[in-house]
């Protein structure tokens, strides 16, 4: 437990424009309360509020590492400082439960008090690089999905003339064609406004797409630096690899492959009722780790022989599709969980590892 290792806890309720501070003795009693700017002078006033208020033995509860904490927790590890990673803490269930950020600071401490297991916050550099990427091509993908749907509701409502020559394509060749009309003095205003529409939209799909296709290429190379075995196996394409990474952070984050496979949402839930001895697929944990352990399983149930062949033979006894498919997500969790343990560029987080 984290009492018998520390003196004191001090947790923070982070916020865009400032963190508020609460000091705890291992006994959760209130030593002291502080707020401060999210700046590099207000940084430097908090660790030496925690110096004054928290000496010898201390542990940082922080919230939002991964967001409005994630300056705090840089500037903090880059000290030698123990940091753990907090969850919003829940709030007392009744009417008039209170709420501050004072409060909140203090909930933060007592949280990490009573955990038996204390995450480590996410590495940042490469990993961070990593995300960023990441989520600007699904940003893209999102706002080209949404550019092709607009483009075929614009064309249902299209002249005749103009629906007929282009509903019959494929979306690719759609999009292509859409993106090179033309418009004519002789034609309708009505029809010069829809090749306009129907021109924005699919030039503003064709940009995010390549748009897209450049992040994931960014992201190849990135991958090729850091883990550059991981795609070597079969089913894992650079989207997939970047999510495991970005889940999995740092060797030492995870305490043991059943607790990456909890974070994945691959971890089976028990489901046993009398003589019936069965589990259910579990909908917590990572949901984009989980989608990208998805899309390896069924690429995997595509292309790759062994797979193929558990699939069948599992089949053979009875199992349902979903069950084999949790079955094998189970088994990769544990897979690629041991391969990222033996990289060495995974390394601990630590002072001199954050940038």
């Amino acid at each position: 437990m984290l009492a018998e290792q520390v003196d004191h806890v001090i947790g923070v309720d982070t916020h865009r424009d400032s963190h508020t501070a609460a000091v705890l003795n291992t006994a959760a009693a209130l030593q002291a309360q502080t707020t401060l700017a999210t700046d590099a002078f207000g940084y430097k006033r908090l660790l030496a509020f925690a110096r004054k208020h928290a000496p010898g033995r201390r542990c940082w509860a922080i919230e939002g590492t991964g967001s409005y904490g994630s300056g705090l927790t840089s500037f903090l590890l880059e000290r030698g400082e123990w940091v753990v990673e907090i969850d919003r803490p829940k709030r007392p269930a009744r009417r008039n439960g209170a709420k501050s950020d004072d409060l909140d600071a203090a909930r933060a401490a007592r949280e990490a008090l009573s955990r038996e297991h204390l995450a480590q916050p996410r590495q940042r550099g490469w990993r961070e690089a990593l995300r960023v990427l990441l989520i600007t091509r699904e940003g893209a993908m999102i706002s080209r999905t949404k550019a092709l749907v607009h483009l075929k509701s614009l064309l249902v409502c299209a002249p005749s003339s103009l629906r007929d020559q282009l509903r019959r394509h494929r979306t690719d060749e759609l999009v292509a064609r859409c993106s090179r009309l033309r418009t004519s003095p002789t034609q309708t205003p009505e029809h010069r406004a829809t090749i306009t529409a129907l021109r924005a939209t699919a030039r503003r799909a064709l940009t995010l797409e390549a748009e897209a296709a450049d992040l994931e290429s960014q992201l190849e190379l990135l991958l090729v630096e850091v883990a550059p075995d991981l795609m070597d196996q079969p089913g894992i394409g650079p989207i997939s690899a970047a999510q495991l990474l970005i889940a999995y952070s740092h060797t030492g984050r995870l305490r043991s492959e059943a607790a990456f496979a909890s974070l994945a949402g691959a971890a089976p839930i028990p489901a046993s009722s009398g003589q019936t001895v069965r589990y259910r697929l579990n909908r917590g944990g990572d949901r984009q780790l989980n989608r990208a352990l998805h899309t390896i399983i069924l690429s995997r149930l595509a292309h790759h022989p062994p797979t193929r062949a558990y699939a069948q033979r599992r089949t053979a006894e009875g199992r349902t599709a979903r069950e084999i498919k949790r079955c094998l997500k189970r088994y990769l969790a544990r897979q690629l969980y041991r391969q990222l343990q033996t990289n060495p560029q995974l390394t601990p987080i630590t002072a001199n590892s954050v940038t």
